[in-house]
């Protein structure tokens, strides 16, 4: 399932319990990350699911669930 591997991944580079993350769970306001954090996690996730996040995209991808979405989008 896609949304536990991203689950599994956010709570490993935000160091984050894994209560925290959920569908809707905002990187920013509910995960405490940055930027920088967010670029990283999303470079992980283009290695793990052999994906490119397009980079006018990326700026809409605020919450857990938009990740995941945009994740089952592209691997088609």
């Amino acid at each position: 399932m896609i949304f536990e591997k991203v689950k599994a991944q956010i709570v490993e580079l935000l160091q984050v319990k894994p209560e925290l993350v959920t569908p809707e769970s905002d990187f920013i306001n509910d995960l405490n990350a940055d930027s920088l954090d967010i670029a990283q996690m999303l470079l992980t996730m283009e290695g793990i699911f052999g994906i490119e996040f397009d980079e006018d995209e990326i700026k809409t991808l605020k919450t857990v669930d938009d990740v995941v979405k945009y994740i089952e989008r592209t691997k088609k």
